[in-house]
């Protein structure tokens, strides 16, 4: 059961608040035996759900008399501090990221074979995402339908969104796709195509009828094959992340005449 210990108050704190809203005003000897706070304790408990903002107090009265503060405003109050605290840690963290991604560079790339395989339609959108934000230079985004209709508008907001990053750390895009997978895609994205992307000399989009697969190629070493699924059209089966700057070539070689018989992207 939620508790008023998950919105950050300790055990005497909550057992103090929840006292005062049963006794009304009343002094810190009452609200302990009211409480079961120890009397030792019981000052720097009321201190403490002050700093909250919980608690009012009547400072003329003699001894000092304590009130709640009504139920929805110190709920309210307990949920803005966490939230302030939430901002604080993420911000924290998003400094400690910014420090480790100069201290964690990547060694030179071995030239030499790797290969590893994603199987299911949300680890291959996963490991096309882990691609796509490791680009540095180009990438190559050739596009059949790779995901069921019902998912075409969250993905393509995704990987626009991956795109788009790797535009802004300076890697150029080549994108080809099929007219109806185009027609799939959310209205954002269009919408953010035409306004902004499609004016950038390092972002092309054409379409044509030829493209019956889908893969990506990332700086023209690395190849990320998409396997349909063959039980279920439309369905990715899985994806093949292949390494392999000779093969890579290959695949740029087979794509270059394809690239250039395309039609540029027009809504």
């Amino acid at each position: 059961m939620a508790s008023l210990r998950d919105l950050g108050l300790s055990e005497y704190e909550a057992r103090a608040y929840r006292a005062l809203l049963n006794t009304g005003p009343t002094t810190a000897k009452e609200l302990s035996r009211a409480s079961d706070v120890p009397m030792g304790r019981i000052y720097d408990v009321l201190n403490s759900i002050e700093q909250y903002n919980l608690v009012r107090t009547q400072t003329a009265s003699r001894p000092k008399k304590y009130v709640a503060v009504e139920p929805s405003t110190a709920l309210d109050r307990l949920l803005d501090d966490k939230k302030r605290e939430l901002a604080e840690k993420a911000d924290q963290y998003e400094s400690i990221v910014d420090d480790l991604s100069d201290e964690l560079d990547a060694a030179d790339p071995v030239e030499e074979q790797f290969w590893t395989a994603a199987v299911g339609p949300e680890e291959t959108i996963d490991l096309l995402m882990e691609r796509l934000a490791a680009a540095d230079r180009h990438i190559v985004m050739v596009a059949a339908d790779p995901v069921p209709e019902r998912d075409a508008q969250t993905v393509g907001d995704n990987v626009l969104a991956k795109l788009e990053d790797a535009l802004d750390r300076g890697v150029s895009v080549d994108l080809l796709m099929t007219r109806r997978l185009v027609d799939a895609l959310s209205k954002n994205v269009g919408e953010r195509y035409r306004t902004t992307l499609q004016a950038r000399d390092d972002f092309d989009v054409r379409t044509s009828a030829e493209v019956t697969g889908s893969f990506n190629l990332i700086d023209d070493t690395e190849v990320c094959i998409q396997v349909p699924n063959p039980l279920s059209s439309g369905d990715a089966f899985g994806m093949i992340d292949l390494k392999d700057p000779e093969f890579a070539a290959n695949v740029h070689d087979e794509f270059a005449p394809r690239w250039d018989d395309a039609e540029p992207l027009t809504f």
